[in-house]
C-alpha cells in the first residue's frame, strides 16, 4: 500500500505544479461523485480509495487536462516516466490487484498468527489441566462416601438398606427421609444446570450432623443429569490450581463440603476472589457448598475488634472482605436438626431399614445425629472408661478447646501431648511413659461401626494420611463449643500452642483468646509466635500491649516493625503519635511509606482517632483522601456525614436548650462519637445507632472511655457498672482490664467469665447461664 499511496502523492504534486492544480478538487468530486474533500485526500496520499472506477474518473479527468495542454509526455521523476505512464488507467488497476492479493495475504498470514496462538493458550490449558491433581468426573460416579457423607450406624438387620462404596465396603446408607428443604434445594439446582443459566452458589448450610452434605448429595442425584461433571478439590491449593487452569468449564458442578476448610487459613481469601472470577464468568456452573452456621457466621464477620489503649477501639484489618463478598451473592438452603415434622414418614420408612429403626429406638428427633453416632460420641467422651479414657478425654478437651479459640487446620499430635497434662489431676498424671500412645489408640475407637473421635487426615490429592496430624470430629467440635464455651484452658495447653503450632493466623487468634481471659502472659507469647511466623498485626498485638505496660520505646519499635511489614493499623498509630506531637510531615511520611494495599485504612483509622479527638476538620481531610484511595468505610462515613449534616445541628441545639447536667444523658451532643461507632460497624441511619446505645449501654461505655482517657479511674468505672447492668458485654471485660491492672487476679477471672457468659446470652443461643436461673446484673461484677 505505501507504493500505491507514494504514485497518488505524484500525481497530486503533477497536478498541482504541471496543470497549475486543475482540474480543481471540487471539480473532480463532482465528476467522480464523492464529497469534495475525498479527491484532495486521495491525491495527497492519506487514505487509499475504496473504489477504482472513482478515481479511474479522476484520473482521466487529469490526463484530458494534461493532454489540452500538451504535458503528458513530460517525465515526472528521475526514472523518466512520463505523465501518461504515470495516469495510463491499465497501470493503477494492476497496481490495485496487487494491493488487493497483498492485503488478503496479510489477513490469512494475521488469521494464521491468530489461530496459532488461540492453539497455543488452548494446549498451554490442557497442559494445565492435565497437570491437575484433582480431575472433574461424572455425577453418577461420584459416590456418597467419596463426597463426604457421614455413614450411619448399622442397626439390625430389618431389610436390605441401601449401601454405597466400592468393593463391597460396608459404608451404610439409610433410606433418605424427603423434608420441606429438599424441594427447595432440587428446584434450586434444577434452574442452576439449566441452559443459558449464570453461574451460582449454593450454600447448604446446617449444624454437625443435621445431614447437609446428604441433603446436597440427594439434591445432586436427584436434579443434576449424571453425565454433568462434578470436581471435588482434596484441599485449598487443588481448587485454586483448578480455576488457574480453567478447569471448571460451563456445565459443571464444584463440589465444597465443608466449604470453611477452603475460605479460611492463608489461602482463604485467595481462594474467594478466584472463586468470585469465576462466578463472573460463562454459566451455567453452580458451586455447591456446606457450611456449619458458626462457620457461616465467622465468614460473614469483618475481622477482630480489640482495644488499642487508651479506651479507642480498633476493629482491625477485615481478614475475610473476599470471603464475605463471595457469600453474599449465595442462595442459601437451610437443614434444620430436627425430624419431628417428618417422624411419620421415618416410621414407616423404618420398616424397611435398619439404620433408621435403631435411630427411632433411641427416642430422639435429631435423627441424623443418631445415625451418624452422635450422641454415642459423646457419651464416649463425657464417661471415659479406664485410665486410657481418662487421658482420652483430656486429649479430645485440649483439641475442643482449639477448634473452639481458633485452631482451623489437622492438630498436631505433638500439641495434644504437650497440653494434656493441665487437664489431669496429679494421680491421673503419675502414668508409665507410654500413657500417650495408648489414649491416642482409645481415640482412635470407632464407635457404632461408623466414625471415631480422632481422625487421620488424607494428604491432599494422594494416597495415604498425613503424619504426625489428626483431627477432631465435627460432631465433638461442635459439643466442644456449646458445652466449654465460658472454660479457661489450662496453662498447658497455651504453652503447648506457642511451642507446636505454627499457622500464624491461628496463633493469632489464640493470643486474643488468652488475653480476653486474663492470660496476659500467654497472649503475649503466642502474639510474639504469630508475629515469628509472618503476622505483622500480631506485632502491632505486641505493641499495644507494650504501651499499657508503659514501655514505650519498646512499643515504639513493636509498631515501627508492624508498619515496615505492611500493616494499616501499625502505620496508623505511628502517624498518630507523630501528630500529636506536633510532626504532620513525619505522620504523611509514614502513611506513604505503608503499602498502597493497608495505606486507605491507616487513613481511615487515623481519620477516626482525630475524630475522637475533636478534630473534626483534620479527620474530615483525612476522610477524604482515604475515600479517594478506595477506603469503603471511609467513602460510607463522608455519604452519612452529609446526610447528617443538618440533622445533627438541630439536635445539638435542641441538647443545649433542656441544658443537662449528666454527661451520660446528653445523648445529641456526642454523635460524632456515635459517629465513630457508625463507621466501624457500617450502620447508615442514625436513629437505630442512638436506640443501640441507649439500649445496650453502649452509650454509658462511650463516656466511660472518655473518663478512662482522662484519668478519672471511679468515674469510668461507674459508667462500665451501668453499661455492664443494661447487657453491655464489653464494659464488663474493661471492668476485667482495671482489675487485671490493680493485680486482683480472682476478681480479673470472674469478669471475664461473667463477659463470656453474657456474650452467650445476649447471642440468644440459651436464655440464661448463671446458676440458678438468675440473670447477670451489674451487682455481678462487684
Amino acid at each position: 500500500m505505501g507504493d500505491v499511496l507514494a504514485d497518488l502523492r505524484q500525481v497530486g504534486e503533477f497536478k498541482r505544479r504541471a496543470l497549475r492544480d486543475r482540474p480543481s478538487n471540487r471539480e473532480l468530486a463532482r465528476l467522480a461523485e464523492v464529497a469534495p474533500g475525498t479527491p484532495g485526500a486521495w491525491l495527497d496520499g492519506a487514505n487509499l480509495p475504496q473504489d477504482l472506477g472513482k478515481l479511474i474518473v479522476v484520473l482521466e479527468a487529469i490526463c484530458a487536462e494534461a493532454a489540452r495542454i500538451g504535458v503528458l509526455g513530460s517525465r515526472v521523476d528521475d526514472s523518466g516516466k512520463t505523465a501518461a505512464e504515470l495516469l495510463d488507467p491499465g497501470r493503477w488497476r494492476a497496481a490495485f490487484a496487487e494491493e488487493r492479493e497483498r492485503r488478503a495475504e496479510d489477513t490469512r498470514s494475521a488469521v494464521e498468527r491468530q489461530q496459532a496462538r488461540a492453539a497455543l493458550v488452548e494446549d498451554e490449558r490442557r497442559a494445565r489441566q492435565a497437570a491437575l491433581v484433582d480431575r472433574p468426573r461424572p455425577v453418577g460416579e461420584w459416590t456418597a462416601q467419596r463426597l463426604g457423607v457421614h455413614p450411619a450406624i448399622p442397626g439390625r438387620p430389618v431389610g436390605d438398606g441401601l449401601r454405597d462404596g466400592v468393593d463391597g465396603s460396608d459404608f451404610i446408607l439409610p433410606r433418605y427421609v424427603l423434608r420441606p428443604h429438599d424441594e427447595r434445594l432440587r428446584g434450586l439446582l434444577r434452574e442452576a444446570v439449566a441452559t443459558g443459566a449464570r453461574p451460582s452458589l449454593i450454600v447448604v448450610e446446617g449444624g454437625s450432623c443435621t445431614g447437609k452434605t446428604r441433603t446436597a448429595f440427594e439434591g445432586l442425584r436427584a436434579s443434576v443429569p449424571p453425565n454433568v461433571l462434578l470436581l471435588f478439590p482434596a484441599d485449598p491449593a487443588g481448587l485454586l490450581d483448578v480455576l488457574a487452569a480453567e478447569a471448571l468449564e460451563p456445565g459443571s458442578v464444584l463440589w465444597l463440603n465443608e466449604a470453611q476448610d477452603y475460605l479460611t487459613g492463608p489461602t482463604g481469601e485467595a481462594v474467594a476472589a478466584a472463586l468470585l472470577r469465576r462466578l463472573d464468568g460463562k454459566g451455567p456452573l453452580v458451586v455447591v457448598a456446606t457450611l456449619w452456621p458458626e462457620h457461616l457466621k465467622t465468614l460473614r464477620d469483618a475481622g477482630h475488634g480489640h482495644s488499642t489503649g487508651g479506651g479507642f477501639r480498633d476493629s482491625g484489618p477485615d481478614q475475610n472482605r473476599l470471603s464475605r463478598a463471595l457469600l453474599a451473592q449465595a442462595t442459601y438452603v437451610h437443614v434444620p436438626r430436627t425430624f419431628a415434622d417428618a417422624l411419620e414418614l421415618v416410621t414407616e420408612l423404618a420398616c424397611q431399614d435398619g439404620s433408621l429403626a435403631a435411630a427411632l429406638e433411641s427416642g430422639h428427633a435429631d435423627l441424623t445425629q443418631t445415625l451418624a453416632a452422635a450422641p454415642d460420641l459423646v457419651d464416649f467422651y463425657e464417661v471415659p472408661v479406664g485410665e486410657a479414657g481418662t487421658h482420652c478425654r483430656a486429649i479430645l478437651s485440649a483439641a475442643m478447646d482449639a477448634h473452639r479459640l481458633g485452631v482451623s487446620g489437622p492438630l498436631p499430635l505433638a500439641f495434644l501431648e504437650a497440653a494434656v497434662p493441665g487437664y489431669l489431676n496429679d494421680d491421673e498424671r503419675a502414668v508409665h511413659p507410654g500413657w500417650f500412645t495408648w489414649a491416642l489408640a482409645h481415640a482412635r475407637t470407632v464407635v457404632k461401626q461408623t466414625t471415631s473421635p480422632l481422625q487421620d487426615v488424607a494428604r491432599p490429592g494422594r494416597m495415604g494420611v498425613v503424619p504426625g496430624v489428626v483431627r477432631l470430629a465435627d460432631y465433638l467440635q461442635q459439643h466442644g463449643d456449646r458445652t466449654r464455651r465460658t472454660v479457661c484452658p489450662p496453662a498447658s495447653f497455651w504453652d503447648a500452642a506457642a511451642k507446636h503450632l505454627a499457622d500464624a493466623t491461628d496463633l493469632h487468634r489464640l493470643a486474643y483468646a488468652a488475653q480476653e481471659r486474663a492470660r496476659l502472659r500467654h497472649a503475649g507469647v503466642l502474639f510474639a509466635a504469630s508475629a515469628d511466623a509472618g503476622d505483622p498485626s500480631a506485632l502491632f498485638a505486641l505493641a499495644v500491649r507494650m504501651d499499657r505496660a508503659e514501655d514505650n520505646e519498646m512499643a515504639q519499635r513493636l509498631l515501627e516493625a508492624a508498619a515496615a511489614a505492611g500493616d494499616g493499623q501499625a502505620a496508623g498509630d505511628l502517624a498518630w503519635r507523630a501528630t500529636e506531637m506536633g510532626e504532620p510531615a513525619k505522620a504523611d511520611r509514614i502513611l506513604r511509606a505503608t503499602t498502597d494495599a493497608a495505606r486507605p485504612d491507616a487513613l481511615a483509622r487515623l481519620a477516626l482517632r482525630h475524630e475522637l479527638s475533636g478534630d473534626r476538620v483534620q479527620a474530615r481531610r483525612l476522610y477524604l483522601a482515604a475515600a479517594e484511595l478506595g477506603s469503603e468505610s471511609a467513602r460510607r462515613y463522608l455519604d452519612w456525614e452529609r446526610k447528617r449534616e443538618t440533622e445533627r445541628n438541630a439536635e445539638r441545639q435542641e441538647v443545649l436548650d433542656s441544658s443537662p447536667s449528666k454527661a451520660e444523658d446528653r445523648v445529641p451532643l456526642v454523635l460524632e462519637e456515635v459517629d465513630s461507632y457508625v463507621l466501624s460497624h457500617n450502620r447508615p441511619d442514625s436513629a437505630p445507632v442512638t436506640r443501640w446505645f441507649l439500649e445496650y449501654g453502649n452509650l454509658h461505655e462511650l463516656f466511660g472511655d472518655m473518663h478512662e482517657r482522662q484519668g478519672n479511674h471511679e468515674e469510668a468505672e461507674r459508667l462500665y457498672r451501668a453499661a455492664a447492668g443494661l447487657g453491655n458485654s464489653r464494659a464488663l471485660r474493661k471492668l476485667a482490664e482495671q482489675a487485671a491492672v490493680l493485680g486482683h487476679r480472682e476478681k480479673t477471672e470472674r469478669l471475664y467469665l461473667a463477659a463470656t457468659e453474657l456474650e452467650w446470652v445476649m447471642s440468644g443461643t440459651v436464655s440464661v447461664v448463671v446458676p440458678g436461673g438468675a440473670p447477670w446484673t451489674a451487682a455481678e461484677s462487684r
